[in-house]
């Protein structure tokens, strides 16, 4: 069988975005049948977190239809490139995990109650994968489109009884010298936003990491010193409205820029690296019900595949693993005799429903948001559903939460934009589904056709051949 091309139209060349340069050939070949002979020098695992199976199948359908190819993720699937299975991703207190308890499945190998890292049940402390293999000599670091001390990355790195304190987790990625992080959070860094007022960034620089702050500054770091990017004061844009902005295009890199920028500074060294890549809005897209900005980050995602496909075809060492943590909203086309081209009309969002609601105040009128609307979305709003929506914010107040502290209407606006664009979701939380995995290279074998969650934590070990050490 002739080897094949992985990529033929990037998806940030169908985005707008700079395609990026080959790590060398860009090839990736038959599926290996001796992977079972080779250990994994190398680590890189790609997690879309809260991307439920409609959300990996929508940005497939909206690649198709607009440039007649899919998406990165599928086309492994459809040139037989790696193994797959279904994973159970429950955690310790219920079959609906959070990212925290997903994370620490993966990172401690045990399932703990939601709401922890790496926390036991019965009180105890697992040792974090990433700490696992720094202690064997591998370096290790995780990049994010949200703030880098969120419950993903942080699963992988450090045990803590509650995510929620990530000012803690800063400090906790200093002690145990990851030499690649990046992603938002400055108000877990900056001396002007903590509460105790230390000053993270001037901790880093005095440990012999460079500090950055936007995209530039990251492409102009160099790859032999450890690397600390923040690059917003909570999560980064969503990459339909940093595609929308020049300026944002400028001074935030994608996650397939980061992507590239990790594996350039993690790859020479000798005993090999791991490297986690997790597209973090595309849950909170999803709590939102925010179809741009799902499926623009989900297809930014697809582009950080690319990246590490790239790198692990010309490599040779490399083990890939690709997943979501949990569903979430469970999106899908819904049916109907207009469904194809009701779809399609999101291929004209300009923005995302974060920014439209983001851009209205009580004081709003009924024809702002109705212009508003027709300039990101392209249809015409009924005097009503603007009302509808204006109603929202005559008491609009700030409160807990991670996701909708301003308690926004997205829910209403997206029952309001179903109706152009056949999308439906059948909430704005997790769900329980069992997960899409698929992994490429040495290690690929291990992988059975249904697992759980903490068995991933062991087939890394046993890939990587130092599973006696811990």
């Amino acid at each position: 069988m002739e080897r094949r091309k992985f990529i033929r139209n990037g998806v940030l060349t169908v985005l707008g975005g700079p395609t990026l340069s080959s790590f060398g050939t860009k090839f990736i070949g038959e599926r290996a049948n001796n992977w079972k002979n080779k250990k994994a020098k190398n680590i890189i695992m790609l997690i879309s977190d809260g991307m439920s199976s409609g959300t990996l199948n929508m940005a497939d359908l909206y690649l198709s239809r607009k440039m007649g190819t899919g998406s990165n993720w599928l086309q492994l699937y459809k040139d037989n490139q790696v193994e797959r299975a279904l994973m159970d991703m429950g955690s310790a207190s219920s079959i609906v995990t959070d990212s925290a308890a997903a994370s620490s499945s993966w990172g401690g190998g045990f399932r703990i109650k939601n709401g922890g890292l790496n926390y036991g049940v019965n009180g105890e402390f697992h040792m974090p994968l990433w700490q696992k293999f720094k202690a064997v000599g591998k370096k290790a670091g995780c990049i994010t489109t949200v703030p880098i001390t969120h419950a993903t990355p942080a699963g992988f790195c450090v045990c803590q009884k509650t995510r929620g304190d990530q000012a803690s987790v800063a400090e906790k990625y200093l002690e145990q010298k990851f030499d690649v992080m990046m992603g938002g959070g400055n108000k877990y860094f900056s001396s002007y936003k903590r509460m105790d007022k230390k000053d993270m960034y001037r901790a880093f620089e005095e440990k012999g990491y460079q500090v950055v702050r936007t995209r530039q500054e990251m492409f102009s770091a160099t790859n032999n010193k450890k690397l600390l990017g923040v690059f917003a004061e909570n999560a980064l844009p969503y990459s339909r409205d940093r595609e929308g902005d020049s300026e944002l295009t400028k001074s935030v890199p994608s996650l397939a820029e980061m992507t590239k920028k990790a594996v350039n500074i993690l790859k020479e060294h000798p005993e090999g690296f791991v490297l986690q890549v997790e597209a973090g809005k595309v849950d909170w897209a999803a709590h939102g019900n925010d179809i741009s900005g799902l499926l623009y980050d989900q297809m930014a995602f697809d582009e950080a595949i690319r990246v590490a496909m790239e790198f692990a075809g010309s490599d040779g060492e490399t083990l890939v693993i690709i997943t979501t943590d949990h569903g979430n909203a469970n999106p899908g086309v819904i049916y109907g005799e207009e469904a194809n081209s009701n779809f399609d009309s999101i291929q004209g969002y300009r923005h995302t429903n974060e920014w439209i609601l983001n851009g209205i105040g009580k004081e709003t009128s009924l024809k702002s948001i109705k212009e508003r609307v027709v300039y990101a979305n392209g249809f015409a709003m009924t005097d009503n559903e603007a009302r509808a929506l204006l109603s929202y914010y005559n008491n609009l107040k700030v409160e807990d939460g991670l996701y909708n502290p301003k308690k926004l209407p997205f829910k209403v606006l997206a029952e309001i934009q179903k109706q152009h664009n056949s999308v439906g979701w059948i909430s704005m939380q997790h769900s329980a589904d069992y997960v899409e995995l698929a992994i490429y290279g040495p290690g690929s074998h291990l992988l059975k056709p249904f697992i759980k969650n903490t068995d991933l934590h062991y087939l890394m070990l046993e890939a990587t051949e130092i599973e006696n050490k811990f």
